[in-house]
């Protein structure tokens, strides 16, 4: 029997890294060293206390049930409490706020339960894969907004032609950004809040890095804007800011009508969490924050390696100020970044992303993370170095 896929999935190829992950496990069979600086996972733990709450209610024997889908009544006020806290914001816990497997099954929904066959997403190019993919499957056109370095990576919303910007239903943001580190000010929240109430686009903001700061920077949220909630939500995850990636907890907080949708779609798809993370994710929440200074040095740390190894390869770059990522053009006029990477892959077993994962304004460009060991960074950019000036 020759089965098909349904036409909404046919053109869809597989996620990069999936690919990528194949490459090198056979360089590795062929024994090579390859230092992986491609994905964006923390290397680093969480804080012991964090752990230790998990533990702890594991071995409770009233803990291993099903758990509230959308999150339990606590980890919500914790979700609650962290934006009083973090942001002086203030959101309902039982209305305004939705705990997610991981902020990318939420990023995924809010398409579908948003998007009409020929409504239009306003999406960032370069931008995270999920933003299109997620408008592609429910049925949209995706119009694409450059974020360019000479608009310090923010898209130019007068730019969107007025029949595009009605038709719209949702506009992504993401800062501090992925791929390129950049960050948004509160004045460009407002102007985008203000974009939004002017054509009844809801803005997706998605925000897993803004506790991942450098150089005394400290990111917002966008629900600080007065009108906000009437057309925003905002995604989450503990994944990058408590080092808790592989545990799969998110939140979104924001419009009370869109987390309830977002709720009635995930009650029909997934069920929430195994107690004990959630737990362990309301004390990541509400406890001790200090431990996250100490943590943001280590990447800063790293972050400087790597800015000053690409510069010396002939990279043109802006040191970012936030988010694990290092965003530099090809070096020599180059602008294939698909083979770049495999050519440095391949020769010096240095994996980085490619510019054009993220769309074709990334091509001509890297993206490099800073989650891995900091000695082998080093390493990484020594080789990198070499390799560029051997010609």
């Amino acid at each position: 029997m020759n089965i098909k896929p349904a036409d909404r999935i046919a053109n869809f190829k597989p996620y990069f890294f999936a690919s990528l992950n194949q490459k090198i496990a056979a360089l590795k069979a062929k024994k090579m060293d390859v230092i992986r600086i491609d994905m964006g996972s923390p290397d680093l733990p969480p804080a012991d206390f964090i752990i230790e709450t998990l533990v702890d209610s594991a071995r409770r024997p009233d803990t291993h049930g099903y758990t509230p889908n959308g999150g339990t009544p606590s980890f919500k006020q914790a979700v609650a409490t962290y934006y009083q806290q973090r942001f002086g914001v203030e959101v309902d816990a039982g209305r305004e706020v939705l705990g997610l497997i991981g902020s990318k099954e939420g990023l995924f929904n809010l398409s579908q339960i948003l998007i009409n066959p020929g409504d239009v997403a306003l999406v960032p190019d370069p931008g995270y894969p999920v933003y299109s993919a997620s408008g592609l499957i429910a049925g949209a056109e995706i119009y694409t907004l450059p974020i360019l370095s000479e608009n310090h990576y923010l898209p130019d919303l007068d730019l969107i032609p007025e029949d595009i910007a009605r038709r719209a239903r949702i506009l992504w943001l993401n800062y501090p950004n992925n791929p390129t580190g950049a960050v948004a000010t509160l004045d460009f929240f407002k102007t985008a809040i203000a974009f939004a109430h002017r054509y009844d686009v809801v803005i997706a903001h998605d925000a897993p890095y803004v506790d991942v700061c450098f150089d005394d920077y400290v990111a917002p949220s966008i629900l600080q804007i007065p009108g906000a909630k009437e057309v925003t939500v905002e995604f989450n995850s503990l994944s990058k800011a408590y080092n808790m990636a592989g545990w799969r907890l998110g939140m979104a907080a924001g419009n009370d009508q869109i987390i309830k949708y977002l709720g009635t779609y995930k009650s029909q798809v997934d069920t929430f969490h195994f107690a004990p993370v959630i737990e362990a994710g309301v004390k990541a929440l509400t406890g001790d924050q200090t431990w996250l200074k100490g943590r943001n040095q280590i990447y800063q740390e790293r972050r400087d390696i790597v800015v000053n190894g690409l510069r010396a390869a002939g990279f043109s770059l802006e040191t970012p100020p936030a988010a694990i990522y290092v965003w530099a053009r090809l070096p020599g006029g180059q602008v294939d970044s698909m083979a770049f990477c495999e050519r440095l892959l391949d020769e010096t077993g240095v994996s980085t992303t490619p510019g054009v994962v993220y769309g074709k304004f990334g091509e001509g460009y890297l993206r490099i993370s800073l989650g891995t060991a900091t000695d082998r960074i080093k390493e990484a950019m020594d080789r990198l170095v070499a390799w560029t000036q051997k010609g």
